[in-house]
């Protein structure tokens, strides 16, 4: 089956020529060297390129073990260039190749190679690669599908790609897997096998059980403020292990940089500035999140959280977590200050959205309960509460879009309704 990725070809292709190092990056088996060796490739060749000037080495298959020599590499690539019209170069896997840096930075004084890479492992992860260049990487940021995009590739019906998508999230494999066993089976190996044993092995973690518990923990706290202070006296009071909250916190930085999770901030909205800790942590593929725990705590309104916060990445927005203070009165009527919460602060260009995520409001409490924060916000910018049903779009009297989750991620545009 093929998967259109087109938002990532787009990418690719209005980066074509631009002289600097194209870096496919995300979390493995995401789909980076389908998107390059299949969809780009394609690409370009309907645009008329002959294939002969389509490079492309796959360095993880044996035939190719000899290229992993940068000599020899620079000799082959070398040789293939025969005139004077564009030449495009695929490495898959470049961390295979001995000095790799040297090598791609060689290529770079050749003047008609375009020159595209992937790569991750234990020895190398893809967020690396981007640093080694000296400021001439451009990164191609490739996530697990959306649901737009798993929506496409489904053959059942929209509410039936939900349940599924809710429940073992956007790894492409996941579409050739025939039954509910064979899809946890693949999630749980690619999590334990593939992305601990990446960090393990790449940071020499001796005690992969401190790693693997914290896991459990930060897949259990999907949207709860988390700080490793806090997280080092769970250890000792629950688990009776004594870790420091700087292994935690470097742990965590390891997960982030294997793109397993990402950190998001806090933002004072009326402040306009950051506070640093305590932050949120969101998963990368709410599916291995899922796995990990055996499918059990399934709270649809986390995941649903963490689903929002993964499109809004998508989409190219740079989120926080809000914070609105406001002054108000308890019962006693005595002036006190209260901190409410939005869950998203996404920035896109000079566009600015805040967005509640609300499984259910099933009362007018709970409704206003949800809206209070966003009107207590002193601009224009757009309002948005993504609710659990099917339901919307509607615009309030205060400038408040509703929308069902469903509506709100099939519609690329749904942000600007």
């Amino acid at each position: 089956m093929i998967i259109k990725r087109d938002g990532y070809l787009q990418q690719l292709v209005d980066s074509i020529g631009n002289g600097m190092i194209k870096v496919v990056t995300g979390v493995r088996r995401c789909g980076k060297s389908f998107l390059l060796m299949e969809l780009f490739h394609d690409f370009l060749l309907s645009r008329g390129v002959s294939s002969e000037h389509i490079l492309e080495v796959a360095l993880d298959d044996l035939s190719n073990k000899v290229l992993r020599n940068p000599t020899a590499m620079l000799d082959f690539v070398k040789s293939q260039i025969k005139d004077n019209q564009p030449y495009y170069l695929f490495l898959d896997e470049v961390q295979l190749l001995t000095d790799f840096e040297e090598v791609l930075n060689s290529f770079l004084h050749i003047r008609n190679l375009d020159i595209y890479v992937t790569g991750s492992n234990s020895r190398f992860l893809s967020s690396d690669v981007i640093t080694e260049f000296r400021g001439r990487g451009d990164e191609i940021r490739i996530h697990p599908l959306c649901f737009r995009e798993f929506m496409a590739a489904y053959s059942g019906s929209e509410e039936e790609a939900w349940e599924e998508y809710v429940l073992y999230g956007g790894m492409p494999a996941i579409f050739s897997l025939p039954t509910a066993a064979k899809k946890s089976e693949y999630l749980k190996h690619l999590f334990r096998n593939v992305y601990i044993s990446d960090i393990r092995d790449r940071h020499r973690i001796r005690n992969e059980s401190e790693l693997e518990e914290l896991v459990d923990i930060l897949c259990s706290s999907v949207g709860s403020l988390v700080n490793p202070l806090k997280l080092s006296h769970t250890f000792q009071s629950i688990k009776n292990r004594n870790i420091q909250p700087k292994t935690l916190r470097t742990y965590m930085k390891y997960m982030e940089e294997a793109f397993l999770m990402t950190s998001c901030k806090r933002y004072d909205v009326k402040g306009k500035h950051h506070i640093n800790t305590p932050v949120k942590y969101y998963f990368e593929d709410i599916g291995i999140r899922n796995a990990w725990l055996g499918f059990r705590q399934m709270e649809t309104s986390h995941l649903m959280e963490n689903i929002i916060y993964n499109e809004l990445k998508v989409r190219g927005c740079e989120v926080d977590v809000g914070i609105v203070n406001i002054n108000t009165r308890d019962a006693d009527g005595k002036h006190v200050r209260k901190q409410l919460e939005v869950d998203f602060v996404a920035n896109l260009g000079n566009k600015r959205y805040y967005l509640q995520s609300a499984y259910a409001m099933p009362t007018f409490a709970k409704k206003e309960q949800e809206e209070r924060s966003l009107l207590n916000i002193p601009d224009a910018f757009r309002k948005i509460i993504v609710s659990g049903d099917n339901f919307g779009p509607h615009l309030n009297e205060h400038g408040i879009l509703s929308v069902g989750i469903r509506k709100f991620l099939l519609d690329p545009n749904s942000l600007d309704w």
